[in-house]
């Protein structure tokens, strides 16, 4: 992933777009624009302590993990749910996809919300609402309680999956920010596959309430730890330092750059756009749309996951709840591993630009690097996951080593991290004046996905058998592979018929 473009998309990138909407009017005479004072000016993030700093990105980041922990920690109860509930697994299952599709909703409404409040207290409200919604699980004496709750607990949940990255922006500068920000990275990717992991050996040996009970102390302890968590957003601080000039001053020419952006727009407006262009990009961008279905096919399979190895490892294999949640262990390494390639991209890229610099006519400015430059990883993880999934599935034998379709689950979880990395930064360059919506949209159609798919997955596995319901699902990465590439060579042509993309 390229760190620093990451960056700005995912923490500037609703600013840039609301400004583009509706440009700020320049300052009238006599107005006086606010803005920092320096790099030292002691109102600014990025002038706190650098303790002060990795504090707030450790906080951010728990909470990140936490929410998405807390999406797949919940598929190791569905034995006991369905003994204590006399529910059907089908049922049961529902409460993990209703938690996901409040992921998808929750960011169009806290999104927003925090363009005029800032983040510290849509963090605050989120992790308080989410601590309030998983008591009902936890206490739940129905299955209609549990699954109120979950789609409730997912809304609440969302806003550290759709602003928590941006906090990491606030406070360090492009040159700074490449390990903050892989400290944050990890975390929405690992804690869907850590899930299962701790769940398994929780609901071993205890009660089924313990894993919410675990939830709701580590929510107890986000929340504690947010309420020392600085305001970080730049536009609201620096609408507050304009408003204490106007009133220690008297006088009202002071005013910020966001507040001449804003203008008279109302929240309701806000809220009307950040639902409106998700799907308009969607309806109207080929590209967009295409490449939004690629990354929620691959979400949707990993959450398939999360029913199909507890089956294959549990028949063919006779692991115990606590061993299959190790399984996913393969995911993990895969994604770490994946990370940790960055400086590879990295390089990667400025050689890229640079060659194409080097082919300008004499005398030609660079300009802008092409967005297609950034999708190189997701041509590699294209290529990657069907190779894992063909792996797993032909490996689920109960004569082959239990290790071998873990060591193949390694690829996917490389390939997925690829092609994430690669099409987040591709959309956001391609789109730079909707760079917020175009990732909403991105979060929307993936979120969906992997709610949807766990309905269907163990049925799909049991009616098919393993091998070949794994193959299905690599024969539709293989149609989808292509994407990256042809992307990456006719993107621009396609940017250029666009009233959307950048060309």
């Amino acid at each position: 992933m390229s760190t620093d473009q990451n960056v700005r998309v995912i923490g500037d990138s609703v600013d840039e777009e609301k400004q583009l909407d509706q440009a700020p009017p320049s300052p009238r005479e006599n107005e006086f624009l606010v803005e920092w004072e320096g790099a030292n000016d002691p109102l600014n993030p990025r002038s706190l302590p650098l303790v002060r700093k990795w504090f707030i990105v450790i906080v951010v980041s728990l909470g990140s993990l936490l929410v998405t922990c807390a999406s797949s920690i919940y598929t190791t109860t569905y034995d006991q749910l369905m003994n204590a509930f006399g529910s059907s697994q089908e049922v049961v299952t529902l409460g993990l996809s209703l938690f996901v599709f409040g992921l998808a909703v929750g960011p169009m409404v806290l999104s927003p919300l925090s363009e005029f409040y800032g983040r510290k207290p849509i963090y605050i409200t989120s992790i308080f609402f989410f601590l309030i919604f998983t008591i009902p699980s936890a206490a739940a004496q129905n299955i209609q309680t549990m699954l109120v709750g979950r789609f409730l607990d997912g809304i609440a949940g969302s806003a550290f999956l759709c602003v928590a990255a941006g906090t990491v922006a606030d406070l360090f500068l492009p040159a700074e920010i490449q390990k903050p920000m892989m400290a944050y990275t990890l975390a929405p990717f690992l804690g869907p596959v850590l899930g299962p992991l701790v769940g398994g050996f929780i609901n071993s040996y205890i009660s089924w309430r313990w894993s919410f009970y675990i939830l709701i102390i580590w929510s107890f302890l986000v929340l504690i730890a947010v309420i020392f968590v600085p305001e970080t957003f730049h536009p609201v601080l620096l609408a507050r330092k304009a408003e204490a000039l106007r009133k220690s001053t008297g006088n009202n020419a002071y005013h910020s750059a966001s507040e001449l952006a804003r203008g008279s727009r109302t929240i309701s407006q806000a809220l009307r756009q950040s639902i409106y262009r998700p799907f308009q990009l969607l309806l109207l961008e080929p590209m967009c749309l295409s490449l939004c279905i690629y990354t929620a096919f691959l979400l949707g399979i990993l959450y398939l996951f999360f029913g199909a190895f507890p089956l294959i490892f549990s028949t063919n294999h006779g692991f115990v709840l606590w061993q299959t949640g190790l399984t996913f262990l393969g995911l993990v390494i895969g994604l770490v591993a994946a990370l940790f390639t960055n400086p590879l991209w990295q390089r990667n890229y400025h050689r890229l630009v640079a060659k194409a610099n080097s082919e300008l006519a004499e005398g030609e400015k660079p300009q802008k690097p092409e967005p297609e430059l950034r999708l190189p990883p997701a041509i590699l993880g294209a290529v990657l996951i069907p190779i894992s999934l063909f792996w797993v599935g032909w490996t689920t034998y109960p004569y082959v080593h239990w290790v071998v379709p873990i060591l193949g689950s390694i690829f996917f979880g490389a390939g997925i991290f690829f092609v994430f990395s690669g099409i987040w930064t591709f959309l956001v360059d391609a789109y730079p004046a909707y760079a917020a919506s175009a990732l909403a949209a991105n979060t929307f159609t993936r979120c969906m996905f992997a709610g949807a798919f766990p309905l269907f997955g163990d049925q799909m596995y049991e009616k098919l058998d393993y091998q070949w319901a794994s193959s299905l699902l690599a024969f539709l990465a293989i149609g989808m592979m292509p994407f990256p590439y042809l992307f990456f060579r006719y993107g621009k042509v396609l940017r250029e018929k666009s009233s959307f993309a950048h060309s």
